[in-house]
Order: C-alpha cells, then structure tokens, then sequence
C-alpha cells in the first residue's frame, strides 16, 4: 500500500509508535485520524499537522467513543484505508509477588479491555468501512496494522496481563 492519497486511522496517535506513523503518512503525502484519549496533547499535534490530520478524542474502551470516532473520520476524510493500531497499556505486576498478594484482576481486565478487546472493536469498525472502498491496483479495499510487543512471545517480569493482550 502506498500511503500517497491515502486516509488512515491510527489508535495512539498523540504519542509514541502511533504518532510516529500519523507523521511518516503525513510527510508520504496522506492523511491520519489520530484516535486518542481526551487528556493526550492529540489537539495540539493535530493543529501542528494542519489539515490532512485530525484529532479524535476517544477510549478504545468505549465502543460508542470508537463508532463516534470511526464515524467522524469518514465524515472528515470520505474514507479509511488504513488502521493502525499503536494504543495500548503496559502496567507491571506479579502474578504473585513475593509477599503474596495476587496479580489484581481489575487490573489484568483493564490491559486486556484496552490492548485485546478495544483493538478489535477498532479493526472491526474500520474494516466495515474499507469494505466499501474500490479495490486499488493490488486487489486490496483496506489494510490492518496491529502492533505487538515480542513479549507475548517471550513473556516479562510482571507482565503477565501485557503478554496476555
């Protein structure tokens, strides 16, 4: 896929990885929905961008904040042709540390409501919209781009929920 013309829509796009991608499709002649919470500095990157980026606050947790926000790209932009998802958590806790206490269970539901459960609600919105886009020259209406941590390969101190997801 060349990221010329090209609308994507990035969760974690304020910071980090995510942010990273919204300005290489930028500056590769594209333009980036950056899905991010209401307190992330996504506003101001946005208006730095300029017009071919666009700032929509939302949870990956809520499913009406990512239709609201999958919506709103596609008002903005006419469509989606990529989906990157770069939003995720990484809180370290033991299963069982050595004092006993257990690994919380809100916790290890937290993680995996944002980095399993969010991240699919985000490929399943944005793949209903590619699927009405016209095949380009390679056959492809859309694609998905999940980033993953070689942590759920090799596992980490305290990170059981993180592997997990």
């Amino acid at each position: 896929m060349q990221v010329r013309n090209t609308t994507a829509f990035v969760t974690g796009g304020a910071s980090g990885l995510g942010l990273a991608t919204v300005r290489m499709i930028i500056e590769g002649g594209g333009r980036a929905a950056l899905l991010d919470l209401p307190t992330s500095n996504g506003k101001d990157i946005a208006a730095e961008l300029g017009d071919t980026a666009l700032f929509v606050a939302a949870d990956v947790r809520s499913p009406d904040d990512v239709a609201r926000a999958v919506d709103h790209t596609v008002e903005v932009f006419g469509r989606i042709d990529l989906n990157v998802n770069a939003a995720g958590v990484a809180p370290a806790h033991r299963v069982v540390t050595k004092s006993g206490d257990l690994f919380p269970l809100d916790l290890f539901e937290f993680v995996v409501d944002v980095n399993l459960v969010g991240l699919f609600d985000v490929v399943r919105r944005c793949a209903a919209v590619m699927a009405h886009n016209e095949p380009g020259d390679d056959g492809e209406r859309g694609l998905v781009v999940n980033v993953a941590s070689i942590a759920g390969y090799e596992g980490q101190v305290g990170q059981a929920a993180y592997s997990a997801s």
